[in-house]
């Protein structure tokens, strides 16, 4: 379809823990996020949004708690911000096995794991989803992460990415290069399952990594899960555009949108890749009904829950800045960030009413973690999304919520339907992995890819 009439793409936006985005909400009555470690919590969930035809569930993740606000992780604990916090990869294969299509995207940093065994978990979660895995690339920004880790504090910001770039080289050499693609005979006539000379050591000796010998997985359906990136630093847009095949952005406004989509499309070509290869997810919270009035009225009353305690904990972390030391209605400006520099920048910029204070910010973090929230009818819904996607040249949205999983309940039930009647929303599933599903072009990686170059020929 044309530019202007492609499909939106919806992810889920979510985490192993009780409070990933919205501090309080789990107090509500209506809310399960208390279920986040059983099984049956996250089962339902990617039922549910296999049945709204979501392209994927997104599982955030981090290996540190929240510990910048007032010096002590004492708030986060109380508010139960992001811990405790379980890992996001042990739940994808009950979902996946639960449903035939939905994809996962599984968050795990480059910074505290060694590639090897990473590269194995990944090739692993691939066989049991049939393909369905991606893995959301992510350097850290915590410093107790760094420190329960044997280290004094996180390394700098873009030494991070320049340690990523070798890191996922060597899961490219491994997943991508190791095995050939017949290397698995299978042979039980002669006594031989796999070819000894198609599988080859990587002999990888670089600034971080030595990992000399094979992979000791066999190809898995898309060998490299689909490769995701959040960051939206120069150092982080330049990182995307060399491995991202999807990546999630968040932006206060459609000017935001536009400028973050642009500088990433055109990393995109830098990369001698084509401007559309990596599909762009907006992040959004959307708050609906069947009419415009309990829409608002329901907004109204998650708003009751949120604690703004708990955001503020939850922006200290991101932006690596002690917000307790402000008063409530001191500005905040010019934040410089070894963390996550474009939510510093965001804060940095203020509003179009002025700069935030800590009172402010706090309320606005309450629902949907400091993204955009729309208010509205499944027919207001979908006016606004398509006008980003419009305007803002966005593939999708990566949609945050208020109460689990009644926020994604509302958004299926009025809102899928909506862009569905439009011709703006995929009425069933394409087969094939998520890659495939992603991008339309097969399983493995395209050739323009730089994990492709990686491949034995």
């Amino acid at each position: 379809m044309p530019q202007s009439q492609r499909e939106i793409r919806f992810n889920a936006f979510d985490m192993n823990c009780v409070v990933h985005q919205s501090p309080g909400l789990w107090r509500h009555p209506a809310d399960r996020a208390r279920e986040y470690n059983t099984l049956d919590y996250w089962v339902d969930l990617a039922q549910l949004l296999e049945r709204g035809l979501f392209d994927g569930l997104f599982i955030a993740d981090v290996l540190g708690t929240y510990d910048i606000y007032g010096s002590s992780n004492e708030a986060a604990l109380r508010a139960g911000a992001q811990v405790p916090v379980n890992d996001p990869s042990l739940i994808v294969p009950a979902m996946a096995h639960a449903t035939k299509h939905l994809g996962f995207g599984v968050t795990a940093g480059t910074a505290y794991e060694h590639p090897y065994p990473f590269a194995r978990r990944l090739a692993t979660l691939d066989h049991l989803t049939n393909g369905r895995v991606g893995w959301n690339v992510v350097t850290g920004y915590l410093p107790s992460a760094a420190q329960n880790m044997g280290n004094k504090d996180q390394l700098p910001h873009d030494e991070r990415y320049d340690r990523a770039d070798e890191y996922l080289e060597v899961v490219y050499k491994l997943l991508e290069g190791s095995w050939e693609d017949d290397a698995v005979l299978n042979d039980a006539e002669s006594g031989t399952f796999v070819d000894p000379d198609k599988v080859h050591p990587i002999n990888h000796h670089g600034t971080y990594f030595d990992v000399p010998g094979i992979a000791i997985t066999e190809p898995s359906t898309q060998r490299t899960p689909v490769i995701y990136q959040a960051g939206a630093s120069p150092r982080g847009t330049k990182f995307a555009g060399q491995h991202a095949e999807a990546v999630f952005i968040k932006a206060d406004n459609l000017d935001g949108v536009k400028d973050t989509v642009s500088r990433i499309r055109e990393a995109a070509e830098a990369a001698g890749r084509p401007r559309d290869a990596i599909k762009i997810f907006t992040m959004q919270t959307i708050i609906t009904g069947k009419t415009h009035k309990e829409a608002e009225e329901k907004f109204a009353e998650f708003s009751r829950y949120i604690d703004p305690v708990g955001g503020l904990t939850l922006m200290s972390g991101w932006t690596g800045t002690d917000l307790s030391v402000y008063g409530l209605d001191e500005p905040i400006t010019n934040i410089e960030s070894n963390a996550i520099q474009s939510t510093a920048a965001m804060i940095s910029k203020g509003t179009a009413e002025g700069a935030w204070t800590v009172e402010t910010l706090g309320h606005a973090t309450g629902i949907g973690g400091f993204g955009p929230v729309v208010v509205g009818s499944g027919e207001e819904v979908a006016d606004e999304l398509i006008r980003f996607q419009d305007e803002g040249d966005v593939d999708g949205f990566n949609l945050a919520y208020a109460i689990t999983p009644g926020t994604f309940e509302d958004i299926v039930d009025y809102v899928v339907p909506e862009l569905q009647k439009r011709g703006r929303y995929k009425t069933s599933y394409t087969d094939g992995s998520l890659r495939h599903k992603l991008h339309g072009h097969g399983d493995r990686l395209p050739d323009t890819h730089i994990g492709a170059s990686f491949r034995q020929h």
